[in-house]
């Protein structure tokens, strides 16, 4: 970490960026938040370890708004959405210095399943433990990093970064499940466990638009779902169907430019395993279209905008 914040200062100092965007420290150890800091001394509060999975590049499209250039520190996942922001020109790529930070998976609190937590440690990057000791108000427990990562670094895309100016810290390997597994589980459901499924997920639903804020592909200037011309702007869902309504919407809005970097499941206050949306659509596009990955590059044309004779027709399938 000391690494990342002595570039922070330098590039700050020298003049060369304007603001450095990366992680703040919160009250505690696990919820560091995403920030923006303007001078080498705000930087005391910069952090990154285990617990700094939030994926800052929709942040740069605002901060490209602003003068002068921003330092953001992108995660090897988090490259994905940049990448495909610059595709989509949501983000100025000549406003942006870009560090791309080694990652060892990142964690989730509600994935340690302890009651009253006081300080977690074994989460430093780089010297992340294999093991997290977790203190509480009722003793001192362990439990394995890997069994504490989120869902998406279990079927990570890889550690490799698509976008950077360098690169700073290396990464690990943390791939241990199949990326379509649990898709695969729901399509093997008969219709009636398949309905079942996601009205039990999707009726925990608030419509706090966490989801949508987050996700670096939900970046239209003026959304749908806020138009004062439709009742999609009222936040209670009156009806089951308006429950379902705006997650199906949404996923059919990011499908094709949706990297899998699953923020949507990450920031769901209830839990909803959101990205099963996306990676459903991520599956059949592979499946109908050829392999293709969101993000991975600025050249390739995407499936869904993109058309050949070998596509496959509607209904139909390929042939």
């Amino acid at each position: 970490m000391q690494e990342l914040i002595k570039k922070a200062k330098a590039l700050l100092e020298s003049g060369e960026v304007a603001r450095v965007l990366g992680w703040k420290k919160g009250e505690y150890e696990y919820d560091p938040e995403p920030a923006f800091f303007e001078t080498a001394e705000s930087l005391k509060d910069f952090v990154y370890n285990g617990f700094c999975g939030a994926n800052l590049s929709k942040y740069m499209i605002e901060a490209g708004k602003k003068e002068g250039k921003t330092l953001v520190f992108l995660k090897p996942c988090d490259s994905y959405s940049y990448n495909q922001l610059l595709r989509e020109h949501r983000v100025d790529r000549e406003k942006a210095y870009i560090v791309g930070v080694g990652c060892k998976g990142k964690l989730a609190v509600s994935k340690i399943p302890f009651e009253g937590i006081l300080n977690i440690s074994g989460s430093e990057y780089p010297d992340a433990a294999e093991t997290l000791t977790v203190e509480t108000l009722y003793g001192t427990q362990t439990i394995a990093y890997k069994d504490a990562m989120l869902e998406r670094c279990h079927v990570c895309k890889g550690k490799e970064h698509v976008v950077y100016d360098e690169l700073i810290g290396e990464s690990a390997d943390t791939v241990d499940a199949d990326r379509f597994a649990e898709v695969e589980r729901i399509e093997a459901m008969s219709p009636e466990e398949k309905f079942a499924f996601f009205q039990s997920e999707l009726s925990k639903c608030i419509r706090c638009n966490a989801c949508r804020n987050v996700c670096p592909a939900c970046s239209c200037r003026k959304c749908v779902f806020d138009s004062t011309a439709f009742d999609s702007e009222q936040k209670a869902n009156t009806t089951s169907f308006e429950e379902k309504m705006f997650h199906i919407i949404r996923a059919f809005h990011v499908a094709g430019r949706c990297t899998d970097c699953g923020e949507c499941s990450r920031v769901c206050p209830q839990g909803i395993p959101l990205h099963l949306f996306n990676r459903k659509f991520i599956k059949d596009i592979n499946a109908l279209y050829g392999e293709y990955q969101a993000g991975s590059d600025l050249e390739s044309k995407a499936p869904l905008t993109n058309f050949t004779t070998e596509d496959a027709e509607p209904g139909v399938g390929r042939g």
